[in-house]
């Protein structure tokens, strides 16, 4: 047998296969997209997964304001802030933050945080996610290939 041949495979940062997607959010549930552009943007998809590395893929998320939430979390769910202050903590629903210019963005890249590592890693992987209201992004010159998000677990 030739052991030769079942060596593990360790991406680096100058060896990882990166690669630019578009994923469409409309009518997509806001955990349930979260959770698999949190995949996509670790690289567990990937057969060269490394945990340690950045090798996962950059994500571009347009029609973001056509997200949805289940049940009456619309309403219902809080996002808690603090201002630094004596009292100074506020809270705010998705229907309240959908109504601020780039609270849809907040709401997104709030959900996607909580779903990748925390410390200096996942700081960086956070800058792999790029969130737009409307079908137009700034990314042309990347070549993104658009993917249908469903076809992922």
């Amino acid at each position: 047998m030739d052991t030769l041949s079942y060596k593990t495979v360790s991406v680096n940062k100058e060896t990882a296969q990166k690669e630019w997607v578009i994923v469409d959010a409309t009518d997509q549930v806001v955990g349930r997209l979260c959770s698999k552009v949190a995949k996509l943007i670790r690289g567990k998809y990937k057969p060269t997964f490394t945990p340690h590395v950045d090798c996962g893929d950059n994500v571009i998320i347009i029609n973001a304001e056509k997200v949805i939430f289940t049940g009456k979390k619309e309403t219902d769910k809080l996002y808690t802030r603090y201002t630094g202050y004596p009292g100074g903590q506020r809270f705010n629903t998705p229907a309240q933050l959908r109504l601020r210019k780039g609270g849809i963005d907040k709401i997104i890249r709030h959900a996607v945080k909580g779903m990748l590592p925390k410390g200096r890693l996942g700081r960086a992987l956070l800058d792999n996610l790029y969130v737009y209201e409307g079908t137009e992004h700034p990314h042309e010159a990347q070549k993104p290939k658009a993917i249908d998000i469903n076809q992922y677990k």
